[in-house]
């Protein structure tokens, strides 16, 4: 149940520490003082420890975590937003706002300042609007829902703001207003839900390939074309592949911003959250499936048609398939998203927050498309052009000496 929230402080102030992707480590940025990853986990560990044997005495303690609305847990239990009447319908108008979004949403207090945060039920690291500081639902990883792995982010916020711009630079057609008067609405770092398959195949394809040989008998060129039906079979092993288990994220950018460097997956801990926003899976590794059968089958595919060679076409004709998903695991990996808006109109741009990859659909400007496409017609047309006079002298030239 996510009954619990906290926020890791730094053992020398007390102020909030935030991981920092540059230096792998959790920083406070009032005193300055860094700590590994591993030595946080073991002060937390032994607080928690301490506090739950003080619980069993009965004695009270200094409160670790802050205790969340009783009526909040993960089976989807409906939130108690204000007092209702006997049909059940919220009788306080700032409630009832929220309709059937209500029971999608969590409240929990801050540890910090004892604000209420309202965050979506998959929400497992936010920060607090009121005094800023990160805050982490531990809860959300109990038992099965826990990932296995987690990758840090290595790039930072002002990266993600320069990767924007760089972005922008490689779009020859964008509206030069854009990139004038667009500004960054948001910019988040997330720790996404992804599921990682380690899989199998097995699969027999059917290739239609074809070679063509041209003879000239006279004036006439006869082409005869062969066709042949090929097969190919084998097995293929796949390792990781991904697919994200988060139903709000677009899945063709999550796949865009492939590959990961799995070489620097680290065992799970809460600790990599602070300064971050992370949410737990809400579409399952069943649901998720498919779309990984697909890739591999399409991949099995594509390296079968690297073994048919000597022909001059060939297409895919059919494709049989055993697919067996061997492992799953479970893991957050790091992704920058970035919100913009232009004529209003959103645009959502995301960036791999391990590798720096970027990904975004970008404007086009009409004017700035057809008027260089005039520009260099005009340029192919004078080159032509000049071209013909040089032949048009070079001929006249070559008669006058001959």
């Amino acid at each position: 149940m996510a009954t619990q929230v906290t926020n890791y402080q730094c053992p020398s102030c007390t102020g909030p520490l935030h991981f920092s992707s540059s230096s792998g480590r959790l920083e406070c940025e009032y005193c300055g003082s860094s700590f590994a990853v591993e030595d946080i986990e073991a002060l937390y560990a032994q607080k928690d420890a301490a506090a739950a044997a003080a619980s069993q005495q009965g004695r009270p303690v200094g409160e670790v975590f802050d205790e969340a609305r009783p009526e909040d847990d993960d089976a989807g239990a409906q939130v108690n937003w204000g007092d209702t009447d006997s049909a059940g319908d919220c009788q306080n108008a700032g409630s009832a706002d929220w309709g059937q979004d209500a029971a999608k949403m969590r409240a929990y207090n801050c540890p910090s300042c004892g604000a209420e945060l309202i965050c979506e039920q998959t929400t497992a690291a936010t920060a607090c609007p009121y005094c800023g500081n990160p805050t982490i639902v531990p809860g959300q990883f109990a038992g099965i829902l826990r990932p296995d792995y987690v990758i840090p982010f290595k790039i930072d916020r002002e990266a993600a703001k320069k990767a924007l711009k760089n972005h922008y630079r490689k779009n020859i057609f964008l509206p030069r207003a854009f990139s004038r008067a667009n500004h960054i609405d948001e910019i988040k770092g997330i720790y996404v839900p992804f599921w990682l398959y380690d899989t199998r195949v097995e699969g027999e394809a059917t290739f239609h390939a074809t070679n063509s040989i041209t003879t000239r008998h006279g004036d006439e060129e006869i082409t005869t074309t062969q066709h042949y039906q090929v097969r190919r079979g084998g097995s293929a092993q796949f390792a990781r592949v991904p697919a994200d288990g988060a139903s709000k994220m677009p899945d063709d950018y999550m796949d865009s911003l492939e590959p990961y460097d799995y070489a620097e997956l680290k065992p799970f801990s809460t600790a990599y959250l602070p300064g971050y926003l992370a949410d737990k899976y809400d579409v399952s590794a069943g649901e998720c499936a498919p779309r990984i059968d697909q890739r591999c089958r399409q991949t099995t595919a594509e390296l079968l048609r690297r073994d048919v060679t000597g022909f001059m076409t060939v297409s895919l004709r059919s494709m049989d398939a055993k697919i067996t998903h061997e492992n799953v695991h479970y893991a957050l990996l790091p992704v920058w998203l970035l919100h913009t808006s232009w004529k209003g109109k959103n645009y959502l741009y995301a960036m791999n927050g391990q590798t720096g990859k970027f990904v975004g659909e970008l404007p086009t400007s009409g004017g700035r498309f057809w008027g260089l496409t005039a520009a260099l017609t005009v340029a192919l047309t004078g080159l032509t052009t000049l071209v013909g006079f040089w032949s048009w002298l070079l001929n006249l030239i070559g008669g006058f000496f001959g």
